[in-house]
């Protein structure tokens, strides 16, 4: 099976608990509807997700998202073909503390325009590893 890849960050617009609970519920219902699994790791700085699915559905997902006015500076990291999908099972994976990738103060100074593609596959790898069993429905 072949599986497109996309990695995107962006900073979030009025984080809040609502807007993220938000966020969260409609991306499950789409992504289940459009055949896309992943994960999202935000915090009040960050937003960083990782989509897979068909090209075509993930790629309308992306402009979905650039048009979404709750995401701002929305920049492509990682775009790529896999020959199965690393997150199957999750309609969207949340970590909601992610402690464990750059601080706020190393975002503010250019960690985004310093991270390679590894190092950003690399956090979700992390995550997958410790992520347990996926949500139910």
């Amino acid at each position: 099976m072949d599986v497109y890849r996309a990695i995107y960050t962006s900073r979030p617009f009025g984080y809040d608990v609502s807007i993220l609970s938000g966020i969260l519920m409609h991306a499950r219902l789409a992504n289940a509807r459009d055949g896309i699994t992943g994960a999202l790791i935000c915090r009040a700085d960050i937003y960083m997700q990782w989509l897979e699915g068909p090209e075509e559905k993930v790629r309308a997902t992306l402009d979905r998202i650039r048009e979404d006015d709750r995401h701002l500076e929305v920049t492509l990291h990682v775009e790529e073909r896999g020959a199965e999908r690393v997150f199957p099972d999750w309609a969207m994976l949340h970590d909601p503390a992610a402690t464990w990738i750059w601080t706020q103060s190393e975002i503010d100074g250019g960690a985004l325009k310093r991270a390679t593609p590894e190092e950003i596959t690399g956090f979700f790898t992390a995550l997958r590893e410790t992520a347990g069993e996926p949500e139910a429905g």
